[in-house]
């Protein structure tokens, strides 16, 4: 049987992850409140974050600034993309 939460990003009854992301608080507070799918939409964010800031993922500043950026993508109002972006065509 899934797992199934109220996403708090889609603000709807979905599927779930599979485990806890993290083994922290936080990543049970994602586990309990975020969707497959919006864990997906993350993923390309975070993505999209560590090239166009040319983040180092294993330094504490980039993990700090990742997990503010996630907190914000799930839970608050979304996080801003940075203003050099430009989507592809």
């Amino acid at each position: 049987m899934d797992h199934m939460v109220y996403c708090a990003k889609y603000k709807a009854e979905m599927k779930g992850l599979a485990e806890p992301p993290f083994d922290s608080d936080f990543g049970q507070k994602i586990y309990k409140n975020v969707s497959e799918k919006a864990w997906g939409e993350w993923v390309e964010r975070q993505k999209m974050l560590l090239n166009e800031y040319r983040l180092q993922p294993w330094t504490r500043e980039a993990q700090e600034f990742l997990v503010e950026q996630m907190n914000e993508f799930f839970f608050g109002e979304g996080g801003a993309l940075p203003k050099e972006y430009v989507a592809p065509e």
